[in-house]
């Protein structure tokens, strides 16, 4: 039987049909079971349409600034 954790570690998988069956089948027999990875599944599900379905938006120079910035220091502090 999958935990909460476990469902969160395949979600992407579940998501994305790329999990085997079996995962799948597990998969499928928990969220059923689980309010808490059900709400989890079905935001994120929803979330993901809503994303695939809006046209690309450029960044301003500004905020692409901050973002590479953000990013630089992140690395260097690993």
């Amino acid at each position: 039987m999958l935990t909460c954790k476990d469902f969160l570690g395949w979600l992407n998988e579940y998501l994305d049909q790329t999990a085997d069956p079996e995962t799948r089948k597990q998969l499928e027999a928990h969220v059923t079971a689980c309010p808490n990875c059900w709400v989890i599944y079905d935001t994120t599900q929803k979330t993901v349409q809503i994303y695939k379905g809006m046209e690309p938006q450029e960044l301003p120079p500004s905020v692409h600034e901050r973002l590479v910035e953000a990013l630089q220091k992140k690395l260097a502090s690993k």
